[in-house]
């Protein structure tokens, strides 16, 4: 894989990965961006150009010019500041704001650990290093985090009001992602996952990742 110098935005990763994430923010930004696709088949994770960009193999990645930045709750942030304008994070030290703190510090510590235990031990690890005994921890892990959820979220609109902002799509996509893996989703999570999912940022960003993942590995 080649890591080329841009001005512009570049984002590495997988369509329907954490990338996700960052994709759909970028689309409701309306920012320009361009997608680099990790074929981890091949090993591009674990390329010496993309480990200088992440030493830890892992993705998402993004380049803003000559600005390298990981972590996808962090990336989400740091987009949401530069080029949202004043959208999608709540007012600094507003109530609002320390909601939104606490379900993006709870997506990411609670309810996506377990679905990634679940990943590591059946596809991520070494196959010496994968416990099936994990896979029922996890589930259990989840169930409770996601009843959790189940009592904070809305009946309508988002989780800080009439606005979407970054820990939406945080959830949101964690959501997609347990669907994937076959977990329970409580009814009123279920129907905010549902409503959230059909904006129009997160599909074209789906559909312009998907098509150029496709292009690649028909090369």
């Amino acid at each position: 894989m080649n890591v080329e110098v841009s001005t512009g935005i570049i984002l590495y990763g997988t369509p329907r990965s954490r990338a996700l994430r960052v994709s759909w923010l970028l689309e409701e930004l309306g920012v320009e961006w361009e997608f680099r696709f990790l074929n981890f088949a091949k090993g591009d994770n674990r390329s010496e150009a993309f480990l200088s960009l992440n030493p830890s193999g892992k993705m998402p990645v993004i380049s803003d010019g000559d600005f390298v930045m990981t972590e996808s709750a962090a990336i989400l942030q740091y987009l949401a500041e530069k080029y949202g304008k004043g959208k999608f994070l709540p007012e600094p030290g507003s109530k609002q704001a320390g909601l939104h703190h606490r379900w993006v510090s709870f997506v990411i510590c609670e309810l996506e650990q377990p679905l990634w235990s679940m990943g590591k031990h059946r596809f991520a690890l070494p196959e010496e290093q994968r416990l099936d005994a994990m896979l029922p921890v996890a589930k259990f892990e989840f169930d409770k985090a996601a009843n959790i959820a189940e009592l904070w979220v809305p009946e309508t609109g988002y989780v800080c009001g009439d606005e979407l902002t970054i820990a939406d799509i945080l959830l949101t996509q964690t959501l997609l992602w347990a669907t994937v893996f076959e977990q329970t989703i409580p009814p009123k999570l279920a129907a905010y996952r549902d409503r959230v999912k059909q904006r129009p940022a997160m599909t074209s960003a789906l559909e312009k990742s998907e098509q150029i993942a496709k292009a690649a590995q028909e090369e």
